[in-house]
């Protein structure tokens, strides 16, 4: 199959995917989360129960976005876990190149209305962060091998760039800012170094 076929299949399959999370976050604003079934989202938009559980792991994961692979995600973690750089900075462009490539900015107030007005859904967004937060660790981990502290490296890291993360994130949203999200993230990493890096006193 040629690159151009590749490259248009996978189009049609991130459109599929965007119809499901469009379709229901509407039903799901229109009937609540537990008015509509899993058939009854996929018959909205013309496609079978087996070609959803291709894209979303469960109908909370539809309304989420959260799709169950992604390509060009896959690509980014590998380079990350075959890379030989600063293992920070390395996270951070991963972290970064993750954000550029699904733009959840666009995407951030209508998930947080259709959140705010079903509670269940809190508990479940909570869950897949917590997911995601151990599929970053194994995948720092498969990186570091058996080095000793590695897990606490693992965890260490995922969760002070995921505070650099939402601290970036929050200004985006909140505070209207004109910078770009890797900016943002970056300035913080700097002020994080900064912040644990011993310096020298004075005698």
């Amino acid at each position: 199959m040629s690159d151009s076929a590749d490259s248009l299949r996978e189009q049609r399959k991130r459109e599929t995917s965007r119809a499901l999370t469009d379709t229901a976050r509407r039903l799901t604003s229109e009937q609540g989360f537990a008015g509509f079934t899993i058939e009854e989202l996929c018959s909205e938009v013309g496609v079978s129960r087996r070609t959803f559980f291709n894209y979303f792991e469960s109908k909370e994961n539809a309304v989420f976005g959260f799709a169950a692979t992604e390509p060009r995600q896959e690509e980014l973690e590998h380079v990350f876990e075959t890379g030989t750089g600063d293992l920070l900075d390395d996270f951070v462009a991963l972290t970064i190149a993750r954000f550029e490539l699904f733009n959840p900015i666009d995407d951030a107030r209508a998930l947080l209305a259709v959140i705010e007005q079903e509670p269940k859904l809190i508990k479940a967004a909570f869950e897949q962060l917590a997911k995601n937060e151990r599929r970053d660790r194994d995948l720092i981990l498969r990186r570091l091998g058996d080095d000793a502290d590695s897990e606490i490296r693992a965890e260490v890291l995922v969760y002070t760039v995921g505070a650099l993360m939402r601290l970036s994130m929050d200004q985006l949203l909140n505070h209207h800012s004109a910078d770009a999200f890797g900016a943002l993230v970056l300035h913080r990493l700097k002020a994080t170094r900064a912040l644990f890096t011993p310096t020298q006193k004075a005698d």
